[in-house]
């Protein structure tokens, strides 16, 4: 799955990888040859010259494969962290392209898993495996090959240490690899889990719901690690059975020596026989050595495999929110939108929350959206920069159906300040000059924008001013700055339609005020999408659209609706009293 990411360049490495790795046996395989030659030396009298003869090219043997398992190490590190690099970029891009569709159906807690741990899975087994599993089998076979010629009471007897290491093998994979992708599973629940607690903490602290969250913790925690146990236990076996097997295997080839030996007629052919146990016991240890290197491949390539699966899951999938074709818009017609019998139901929701939503709104003209909660205003306003799709008719910009724009192009139209202000961590000019507009702002335009959004006197008091620093969240300025600086970061982007999902919840009734008064002197003539809670933020827009469970329940100017829409009356007066309503 994850292999056919690999590059050329890296391809090309992995094959210097499979040479290196074929000399690297090579030289290890040629030791017990000179081993044997030794112990013939030493049995027979030799002199030092002569063993040193047969030593040194040994030697030699040994710091060649030493070498060349360094540099193979080294290739095969560099390979799986570009490897990883690589798909988790592909992940990271494809994640930007979802809709909201997909990014609920994974959930942000298990995207994070896959591009971390997951991807950390499929690097070590990729480094580690890529070395193993040629080594393994290139040494096994060529181990085989030089024991080949010997007595056949041995080659059984490796046989069968063979034969009962795989099924050992088997057993325990069957046991443990179902297990491998619960584990994947559990660890998103424990990252959701401690997510929730960490940015909900004051809510948590609030209720004294610590000792609850502990709970949901540790039974989480709890079910991580009894299955990490179980698979952790059952591949613990496997090296003490494997330590077993050689020590067993290695006792049954002296003890089949010492009888050939004492079976031999002559001293030469003890001495031959005693020389070809040394090499076919160095050689049976290698054939061994590399089934051994298999299990460990056995112990991480599952998980790793369960690990691909997901990231490949995440590559794969297609975003249903796909792009046009058109960039720009008919001339004369900017600014403009309009709603033609829109209905929209979430996928897998049994009922619609919109349903035959008409209405248009002109260039530089302002439309308000007001309702219980739960009556569809915020999923309107998602519709306009598709974060979903309709699911009946159609919503036109600019006299264009939206879902016939680049999404750039769409978005780009737009100022968005959505209902919860995110600001990122960076510098107050970072977060207001933010987006693919930020090359042909300057700080004059970001000063502009601060202004009219009311929030000079804050900024310039910072540490910094404009280069403060904001840490993560913005957890150091409160909800009122932080709505603030998103309504600026829309200003400064000079957009053809502001998008405000009841953006002034957070502000005061005098900064609210001020604030609408300045973006209307400072923007006017530039559309205005705005989703309210308040009457007194609404009441002066052109047109307002009142929402009951998701149909309009009245359409009009506020002193019209006051007279023509119950809904809309009700809401009003909740609020607000009579004299407070007439303007």
């Amino acid at each position: 799955m994850i292999l056919k990411y690999v590059s050329k360049k890296e391809w090309s490495l992995v094959a210097a990888c499979f040479v290196l790795i074929c000399l690297q046996v090579y030289l290890e395989l040629e030791i017990p040859g000179y081993m044997s030659q030794i112990t013939t030396l030493l049995t027979t009298g030799g002199t030092v010259a002569q063993v040193m003869d047969e030593g040194w090219p040994m030697i030699a043997c040994a710091f060649g494969s030493l070498l060349a398992a360094i540099v193979v190490g080294a290739v095969a590190t560099y390979v799986a962290a570009s490897l990883s690099k690589r798909i988790r970029k592909m992940q990271f891009d494809n994640v930007e392209t979802f809709s909201m569709e997909e990014i609920g159906r994974f959930s942000l807690a298990s995207l994070i898993t896959r591009s971390t741990n997951d991807i950390t899975q499929v690097q070590m087994a990729f480094a580690m495996g890529m070395q193993i599993l040629i080594k393994a089998p290139v040494m096994a076979i060529w181990a085989i090959v030089k024991i080949s010629d010997k007595d056949m009471s041995w080659t059984i007897a490796t046989a069968v240490a063979v034969a009962v290491m795989m099924v050992t093998i088997g057993i325990i994979m069957v046991l443990v690899v179902p297990r491998f992708k619960i584990i994947q599973k559990l660890t998103d629940n424990l990252n959701q889990i401690t997510g929730e607690g960490l940015s909900g903490v004051r809510v948590v602290r609030a209720y004294n719901a610590e000792s609850y969250q502990e709970e949901k913790f540790e039974k989480a925690n709890e079910d991580l690690t009894s299955t990490n146990l179980f698979v952790n236990r059952s591949l613990a076996v496997l090296f003490p059975m494997m330590t077993a097997i050689m020590s067993l295997l290695s006792l049954s080839i002296y003890m089949i020596g010492a009888i050939l030996i004492s079976a031999a007629a002559g001293v030469g052919e003890r001495l031959t026989l005693f020389s070809d146990m040394i090499v076919f016991s160095s050689y049976a240890m290698q054939v061994v050595m590399a089934f051994m290197m298999m299990v460990f491949i056995f112990m991480i390539l599952p998980r790793a495999t369960v690990a691909a699966r997901r990231i490949e899951e995440v590559i794969n999938t297609e975003p249903s929110i796909t792009d046009g074709t058109k960039t720009s818009s008919p001339e004369g017609r900017e600014g403009e939108i309009e709603f033609r019998n829109v209905s929209f139901k979430y996928p897998g929701a049994a009922e619609s929350v919109l349903e035959d939503i008409s209405f248009k709104v002109k260039k530089g003209e302002t439309i308000a959206f007001i309702g219980s909660t739960g009556s569809g205003k915020s999923t309107l306003i998602n519709l306009v920069m598709r974060f979903y799709d309709v699911t009946g008719g159609q919503v036109l910009v600019d006299g264009e159906d939206v879902r016939d724009y680049k999404l750039n192009a769409l978005r780009r139209k737009i100022g968005y300040i959505p209902q919860k202000a995110t600001i990122f961590s960076g510098t107050v000019y970072g977060n207001v000059n933010y987006g693919d507009t930020s090359e042909e702002r300057t700080i004059e335009d970001v000063k502009k924008a601060v202004g009219i959004a009311q929030g000079t006197d804050f900024v310039e008091k910072m540490d910094g001013g404009y280069e403060g620093r904001i840490a993560e969240g913005g957890t150091n300025l409160s909800g009122g700055q932080k709505q603030r600086l998103s309504i600026a970061r829309a200003i400064c982007r000079k957009p053809e339609f502001y998008i405000f999902d009841d953006s002034f919840s957070a502000l005061d009734y005098k900064t609210d005020r001020s604030l609408r008064d300045a973006l209307k002197k400072e923007t006017a003539g530039v559309t205005s999408l705005i989703v309210a809670q308040r009457i007194g933020t609404i009441m002066d827009a052109d047109t307002i659209v009142v929402l009951d469970e998701g149909r309009i329940a009245g359409i009009g100017a506020h002193d019209d609706l006051l007279e023509s829409s119950e809904v809309y009356r009700e809401i009003a007066y909740s609020q607000l009293s009579e004299e407070e309503l007439v303007r």
